[in-house]
């Protein structure tokens, strides 16, 4: 499996632009490189190292002339190009000269306090006439040094050579510079890109109407974030669509089960009797929790101090008789007097009794309601429990353990929802009793 990394636009526009470049430079110094082997620039150039060698066998006698001396650099000269010859001037205008001076420059020597830098090539074999003119500083002196007869460069060569030293450092510049200028000039157009993404990340269903911005994201994925916005708007107007259905058919079941449940409770008490009025108390809550989900949705949190001992008993008092019909027993237990927290009463009073509901319908036997210090409420029973593998997914709504179980899977999904909106957590343990014990866990007052 690919990783997104591996589909980054940015790294890609980097390195397309970076190898984009390098080839290009390439291909322009492999051109002027060929042109230059091609070209025929001419004759043969003289090493410049030749006017240092010879201005280093030159030195001030004792009488102040200048006179010759025999070095190492010298001897191997004259070993390697016998015909090594140089003229030397010093600033006072005193001259030394080794080796066979051609007849052309024999006369140049006085005139070389005028000259500080000449290249003259040789066309002609055996290119006797090719010869530098320099200014070297030693310790003796400054002198310029007319020399020929040493080594010989070709021209080409020699250019192509000085070429390359001049190329390489403009070559790196050229590649190092955009190597750190052109992936931040990349990250900052994507600069956009990264707080549209945060504001994508912020979007959820608690947050409809969001929209991503699009004021500063370029021409080209504008199309893109206008397309998202739209499905976002129609996503919004489905969901409204649908909590008003929801809203209205909740309401429109209230009247007639309440109807029918006044019409029960005025029968013969029975087994028959018992158990409708257990059915119909199922379609009543039912109702309820669909009003529950949209009004927590809805609905603004109004937190205030409460209770939760006061308001356990409460839940506790309210279904025992729902409980007795239905052949259970509800106990309720508590560790301190009181055991303070912040929420909202109704809802908070809401989950503890679907919990107990739920109890109620899908366990049996003995319920225990029990509160401790710590905004704990624990809503325990005797029944076969809940596998780990479900304790997550119970959570979702119209989840059931069994597919053909009774209810519509929404008591505890309501319960979930409302733990959250107190910033709480509610988890599912083993009771003492073999059963399932859902522990809600609210921040203390």
């Amino acid at each position: 499996m690919t990783t997104s990394a591996n589909h980054s636009l940015k790294k890609r526009l980097i390195w397309h632009i970076l190898t984009f470049q390098v080839l290009l430079l390439v291909a322009v110094i492999a051109g002027f490189m060929a042109l230059l082997i091609r070209a025929d620039l001419g004759g043969m150039i003289l090493d410049a190292g030749s006017a240092s060698i010879a201005a280093s066998a030159v030195e001030v006698g004792p009488d102040q002339k200048l006179k010759l001396k025999d070095t190492p650099e010298l001897r191997a000269m004259h070993a390697e190009t016998p015909g090594f010859w140089f003229v030397v001037r010093n600033e006072r205008g005193e001259t030394v000269q080794s080796g066979p001076v051609p007849d052309a420059y024999r006369s140049i020597g006085e005139h070389l306090d005028r000259v500080t830098f000449a290249d003259i090539r040789d066309g002609m074999a055996p290119y006797m006439l090719s010869a530098i003119a320099r200014v070297v500083q030693t310790e003796s002196g400054t002198y310029t040094v007319l020399t020929g007869g040493g080594r010989l460069w070709s021209a080409s060569f020699a250019v192509f050579f000085l070429t390359n030293l001049l190329l390489l450092p403009i070559v790196l510049i050229l590649v190092l510079i955009p190597a750190f200028a052109i992936p931040i000039i990349v990250r900052r157009a994507f600069a956009s890109l990264a707080e549209v993404a945060d504001h994508a990340r912020s979007i959820d269903v608690d947050r409809r109407g969001a929209r991503l911005p699009d004021g500063r994201v370029p021409g080209e994925v504008r199309p893109l974030v206008e397309a998202v916005n739209g499905a976002l708007q129609r996503l919004d107007e489905g969901y409204e669509r649908r909590q008003r259905f929801i809203m209205a058919a909740a309401h429109e079941l209230r009247t007639p089960v309440a109807i029918l449940q006044t019409r029960l409770e005025g029968m013969d008490f029975g087994p028959l009797r018992s158990r409708l009025l257990v059915d119909t108390a199922r379609i009543a809550g039912l109702a309820e929790q669909l009003l529950d989900l949209e009004r927590i949705d809805r609905d603004s949190a109004h937190f205030a101090p409460i209770d939760l001992v006061s308001l356990c008993r409460d839940v506790a008092a309210d279904l025992a008789p729902l409980a007795l019909s239905a052949g259970c027993d509800i106990s309720f237990t508590h560790g301190p007097e009181q055991v303070r927290a912040r929420g909202d009463a109704g809802a908070l009073e809401r989950a503890v009794t679907n919990l107990v509901r739920n109890a109620i319908e899908h366990a049996g036997g003995l319920i225990s309601i029990h509160v401790e210090r710590g905004g704990i409420i624990e809503v325990s029973d005797a029944g076969p429990g809940i596998p780990e593998s479900e304790r997550e997914r119970i959570f979702e709504p119209f989840h059931r353990l069994q597919p053909r179980d009774h209810g519509a899977g929404l008591g505890l999904h309501l319960v979930s929802e409302i733990v959250s909106r107190h910033k709480g957590h509610i988890s599912v343990v083993c009771a003492q009793t073999g059963g399932a014990c859902f522990r809600m866990t609210l921040p203390a007052a």
